[in-house]
């Protein structure tokens, strides 16, 4: 008797005794099961929600977005909870006047901005801050340690705007350098749409399609921050595993030694 033979015999007779069930399930719940079973490739994750000034559709056409509020929360996965945040209004220069649009919609008032820092010096206050997190637990970012370029700590946005758009564009346009540590994120929407195989039309629609309520006012980027790692709590208990979705320079180790 061939391996194949003896192994359906053994089944048959398994199932005279009842020790075998046969469970039938569609594929989007065997998704489900599967994921929940799966493990965090990181420990921790760096959620950015930035705003920039912005316009009506008929008067934005010739103008560009600058950023103006530059915030990030620390994410703790295995226990949801927020341990640190970063924030720091930041001084347009191009258009240096905020719109009324942008002052209704972000609550960012001028004040805040002429207070506000260069986009540089920004990037200075939030490395110092970085570094303190990572070095308080023991994190390192992805390709910036050559034993282990996984890393266990990333940065994670909702869509690739902030990071893919918005910060790249304005450093281009204003030769500022940029970090290399944004060269490479996570865009949390990817990941919603292939766990729950549904595609919001933005992320308030995302949060009411599982009865999350909204904390703290919309298109602030300190509360849109706080807001997506709710999300992505609630997401890693349904089983998503938060991976890089995106790497600007896939083959460049970022910090080398």
């Amino acid at each position: 008797m061939n391996s194949r033979n003896s192994r359906d015999s053994l089944l048959d007779f398994a199932r005279l005794l009842n020790a075998v069930e046969t469970v039938y399930a569609n594929s989007a719940s065997c998704r489900l099961q599967t994921a929940r079973h799966s493990t965090q490739t990181f420990r921790y994750i760096i959620v950015m929600d930035l705003e920039a000034t912005c316009w009506t559709k008929e008067t934005q056409k010739w103008k560009t977005h600058e950023i103006i509020e530059f915030p990030a929360v620390l994410l703790n996965l295995s226990s949801g909870q927020i341990e640190s945040e970063f924030q720091q209004y930041v001084m347009p220069i191009e258009n240096p006047r905020l719109s009324e649009f942008c002052t209704e919609l972000t609550g960012i008032r001028q004040q805040q901005v002429d207070a506000g820092v260069p986009l540089p010096t920004c990037f200075i206050l939030f490395n110092k801050w970085l570094n303190k997190v990572l070095l308080e637990r023991k994190l390192y970012l992805p390709k910036t340690e050559l034993r282990d370029k996984t890393g266990n700590v990333a940065f994670a946005t909702w869509t690739d705007w902030d990071l893919g758009s918005c910060l790249s564009k304005e450093c281009t346009r204003k030769r500022i350098p940029k970090p290399s540590c944004f060269d490479l994120w996570i865009d949390v929407r990817t990941i919603y749409r292939q766990l729950y195989q549904r595609r919001p039309a933005n992320f308030g629609e995302a949060l009411e399609s599982l009865g999350i309520r909204f904390e703290g006012r919309p298109h602030s980027g300190l509360h849109d921050a706080r807001n997506i790692a709710r999300l992505m709590t609630r997401m890693c208990k349904d089983g998503a595993n938060f991976v890089i979705t995106k790497d600007l320079k896939p083959f460049d180790v970022l910090n080398k030694k």
